[in-house]
Order: C-alpha cells, then sequence, then structure tokens
C-alpha cells in the first residue's frame, strides 16, 4: 500500500512510500538535501519497517529535535497502526 506522510520541522515537507507485509520500498523524499535522501532511501529499500525504524528513529539534524530520517520512522510506525 502505497502511503504519504507530511514531515514536521525539516527540510523535506513530504515522505512517500509503499509497504508490503511489513517491508518498505519505493521511498521518496520530497525537498531536503536531494543527493543524501536518494542515497538513504536506496540504502534501506527492501528492509523490513522495524529494521529502518530501529535504525533512524531519534536521529536529529543540527540544532532541530528531529531529522528527514527520524521522520521517516514516525511515518513507518503509522504506517504499521494504519495496516494494523
Amino acid at each position: 500500500m502505497r502511503h504519504n506522510y507530511k514531515t514536521v520541522q525539516t527540510c523535506a515537507d513530504r515522505i512517500d512510500f509503499d509497504l508490503e507485509d511489513g517491508i518498505v520500498t519505493n521511498i521518496v523524499f520530497h525537498g531536503g538535501c536531494n543527493g543524501n535522501l536518494k542515497a538513504i532511501a536506496h540504502l534501506v529499500d527492501g528492509m523490513s519497517a522495524e529494521q529502518i525504524i530501529e535504525k533512524c528513529k531519534g536521529n536529529t539534524c543540527g540544532l532541530k529535535k528531529t531529522s528527514c530520517v527520524d521522520q521517516l520512522a514516525k511515518a513507518l510506525e503509522g504506517a504499521l497502526q494504519k495496516e494494523q
């Protein structure tokens, strides 16, 4: 199922991804650090949502209390809850 997540307090303003049977694919960050976010999307493509959440949750960017990858973790947590 395709999911769309509106981010909070990050340069990327939206994250789109597919979640099927707990596996995350086709991640697209809209805005933000283009090269870095494309690389992150490729690195975690095909991983389980739980693995991505474990690695990304709580990461911050500069003085912000969140980051694009932290927002990805939050998006995945919400998507897992919706699909249950």
